[in-house]
């Protein structure tokens, strides 16, 4: 028969791994990599509502964000005075960055006049959009289902420090599990 001190010895051995455990899980989510849910259409075709996704947060500590990334982020301080829980998250794909010029118009986004090649849209847009500059520090953000998202072409920039992380992988649902371009 077991001593009481050696249940006990065992008891706290078991609640270190345990207190081990969930720190290691906890800086992991917090520095390195989060699941995240897709709760809207507004990334169809390349996400659909409840596809699951991993968020990487390491390479934006080596460079910037970059066009074309598909990145999750808080709700700017515009969204947040209508309603937006700041913790909330939203995906979208990075259009332009600071000190681009961006205008929507005849189905169309032109960077600096340039169209954008876009290959991974639902639709082409059905609004217009003036040209605007992306200020310093800004990032601007649209959904790749263009006519339903609440993005940059709403409520303009985005600022970067409100970058969560970049959409690194899907692992739900199983016949679409890879990693996101």
């Amino acid at each position: 028969m077991e001593s009481s001190s050696s249940i006990w010895k065992q008891i706290w051995s078991n609640l270190k791994a345990i207190a081990i455990a969930l720190v290691v899980a906890f800086l992991i989510r917090t520095f390195i990599a989060e699941p995240r849910y897709i709760p809207s259409d507004s990334m169809v075709p390349t996400f659909e509502i409840g596809d699951r996704i991993i968020v990487e947060k390491v390479s934006y500590y080596f460079h910037d964000p970059q066009p074309k990334d598909i990145v999750v982020f808080h709700p700017p301080k515009q969204l947040q005075r209508l309603g937006y829980d700041p913790d909330q998250a939203f995906i979208k794909r990075i259009i332009g960055k600071a000190g681009e010029t961006i205008a929507i118009h005849d189905g169309q986004v032109y960077i600096n006049n340039t169209p954008l090649k876009e290959n991974y849209i639902q639709e082409p847009p059905h609004y217009q959009l003036e040209p605007i500059t992306i200020p310093n520090n800004q990032l601007f953000v649209l959904g790749d289902n263009r006519n339903n998202s609440n993005d940059s072409h709403v409520w303009r920039s985005l600022p970067e420090n409100n970058v969560i992380g970049r959409a690194f992988f899907r692992f739900w649902p199983p016949d679409r599990i890879g990693f996101v371009n």
